[in-house]
Order: C-alpha cells, then sequence, then structure tokens
C-alpha cells in the first residue's frame, strides 16, 4: 500500500493548506497532527478497496467524532461525480453518502433536470460527521481546512477511480477545497470552471442550503436555480454522448 497524509509537521502541513487565517484551536490541532498520520491508499485503486481502506482512516481525529467513515457511493463508471462537504446526520447513522434531507433534494433536482441518478457518483471532500451537541440533536459544524487537508487523499483517489465527465462542486466548501479559497461559489455558480480533476467542472450551492431558505417561496426560487444548474450538465452529457 502507499502512504498518504506520512508525516506531518506542524510546518510542513500548514504549508500545503490554502492561506486562511487559523485561530488557537485550529494551530493546537495542527501541532497535533505532527504525529505520524497514515493512510493507507491501495495500490490497485478500485472502488471496494478504497472503500474498506477508508474505514480505517484516523489522518484527523474526526472519526473519534463520527459513527463510522461514509465514503463515495456509485459506480466506477458514472459520468459525473458530485462533491459535497461532508456526511451529515443520517449519512453517519447509515454509513452512505446524500441519504439524508439534502440527499432527497438532490434526488429530485437530479429528475428535474433529466439526469440519470445511475450516472452519478456522490460523495464528500470529508469523510466523517463533524458535529456538536444541541439538547438531543447533533448539528454539523463545519469541517477546518486541517481536516479537509487529511481527507484529501481519498478523495484524490476516488478522482482517479471514477471514470466521470463532469465533476459539480455542491458548496463552498467542496468548491474552495478544490479550486483553492479564491474562488466564489456566489459569482461563479453555474459557470463552467477549468481544473484538472476532470474535463468539465462546474460549482453550485449545496443542496442543504435550499432546505434553510426562509420560506416556501424562497425554497421554490432556490431549487428552480439549482435545477438550471444541473441542466446545464444535462445538456454536456447529451452533447459527449452525441459526439
Amino acid at each position: 500500500m502507499r502512504l498518504f497524509c506520512a508525516v506531518y509537521t506542524t510546518a510542513n502541513l500548514l504549508a500545503k493548506l490554502p492561506s486562511v487565517a487559523m485561530d488557537a484551536s485550529e494551530f493546537s490541532m495542527a501541532k497535533r497532527l505532527t504525529r505520524v498520520s497514515a493512510a493507507p491508499i491501495p495500490d490497485k485503486l478500485t472502488l471496494p478497496a478504497l472503500r474498506t481502506a477508508a474505514a480505517g482512516c484516523k489522518a484527523c481525529d474526526l472519526w473519534k467524532l463520527g459513527t463510522q467513515t461514509v465514503f463515495g457511493e456509485g459506480a466506477a463508471n458514472a459520468r459525473v461525480m458530485m462533491v459535497g462537504e461532508q456526511p451529515g446526520d443520517k449519512e453517519d447513522l447509515q454509513g452512505r453518502p446524500f441519504v439524508g434531507p439534502a440527499g432527497i433534494v438532490l434526488d429530485k433536482a437530479l429528475v428535474a433536470a433529466g439526469i440519470d441518478r445511475k450516472e452519478v457518483y456522490v460523495t464528500n471532500i470529508v469523510k466523517h460527521f463533524k458535529w456538536e451537541p444541541r439538547g438531543k440533536r447533533r448539528l454539523h459544524k463545519k469541517p477546518n481546512p486541517l481536516e479537509i487537508s487529511a481527507c484529501r487523499p481519498w478523495l484524490e483517489a476516488e478522482i482517479k477511480t471514477v471514470r466521470r465527465e463532469v465533476v459539480v462542486l455542491l458548496g463552498a466548501t467542496a468548491a474552495q477545497g478544490i479550486m483553492g479559497n479564491q474562488f466564489r461559489v456566489t459569482q461563479q455558480r453555474g459557470q463552467w470552471v477549468q481544473s484538472n480533476i476532470a474535463p468539465l467542472v462546474l460549482a453550485t450551492v449545496h443542496p442543504s442550503s435550499i432546505l434553510r431558505a426562509p420560506d416556501d417561496d424562497s425554497r421554490r426560487e432556490e431549487m428552480r436555480k439549482f435545477v438550471a444548474d444541473l441542466k446545464k450538465v444535462a445538456v454536456q452529457l447529451q452533447q459527449r454522448r452525441a459526439a
């Protein structure tokens, strides 16, 4: 097996991260990550092998918080790869990505856009659920740059393994994790952007943002815009199939 994230010192870990301001807690985490933290990537890249290997990943401390690793799901010949931020509560419990409320929104949007769900591979840039307690509920907490960096080898392995034609980045965390901190979904949403991760790359909102809209009218409008973004993907898939 090849070892990624093998040995980090505070200095070279921070050098690999986007240039973001870090608070005291994040810098403390950086120091803790000076220990050996190996993520074994199989020599032969297959999705079953990657999923099995990722189940034991302890490259950051989120494995202590999540119930289990939530790896990507879909076929190796999927034409579209969709990358979100991290699993939510239901995903953490079931061990599958996009099976909670945001996943239901995504499935509806794919149908409305004319994209076959079987042609889509879904995953997250972070594979464990980061949360904080709020009464009896577990509420989502945004992953920090160190956690994103520690999980990056798994996403890179998925990108190499899935024969995708289009990558859709869902939300700011995924988009900035791939495109860099200067990327703004609010400004570049629905536009085709250049990247070496796929022939075609497009960023849009995360479906969970639609659920957070303040009222029914706002949710319908946000859903309409989300579907419009995905229809651009559908058009490209049709054109590439016809070529």
